[in-house]
């Protein structure tokens, strides 16, 4: 029953990595491609699905909380067992665990992309003005 457990919840945990990779796949695209160069955009953006992956199947399927189910009775525990009740909770557990493991990974992403795109862009608006500058000296 426990292998069945754990198997169901890494198949949880890829589906919902594979929902949140397609999601954020053109917006992932467009700050990269507007940060570095396209052929490193590229890269990046297959190593963030990857991350995405392996983010949320680590933190979806808890490898710690489910040896729970392993360990031996003893005075002071007693193992889960696996009824319906159990398994719905579970797959729950997992679906949020999931989704809220890639949600930090992206919100720390992002944090970075914006600083990144605002030096970007503050570079950008010095070469305009040095340009301008440049062009009304020679007129």
């Amino acid at each position: 029953m426990f292998l069945s457990l754990l198997g169901i919840t890494f198949l949880v945990s890829l589906v919902v990595c594979f929902i949140v990779a397609k999601l954020f796949a053109k917006p992932i695209d467009g700050i990269l491609e507007r940060i570095v160069a396209n052929d490193i955009a590229y890269a990046w953006t297959k190593y963030l699905k990857f991350a995405i992956y392996v983010v949320g199947i680590s933190g979806g399927v808890r490898i710690h909380y489910l040896e729970n189910f392993l360990r031996d009775p003893t005075e002071h525990f007693t193992p889960p067992v696996l009824s319906t009740d159990r398994w719905v909770l579970e797959i729950y557990r997992t679906i949020i665990e999931s989704l809220q493991s890639i949600a930090w990974m992206l919100l720390v992403f992002f944090i970075f992309a914006l600083i990144a795109y605002v030096i970007v862009r503050a570079f950008e608006l010095r070469a305009k003005n040095k340009a301008q500058s440049n062009a009304e000296r020679s007129t």
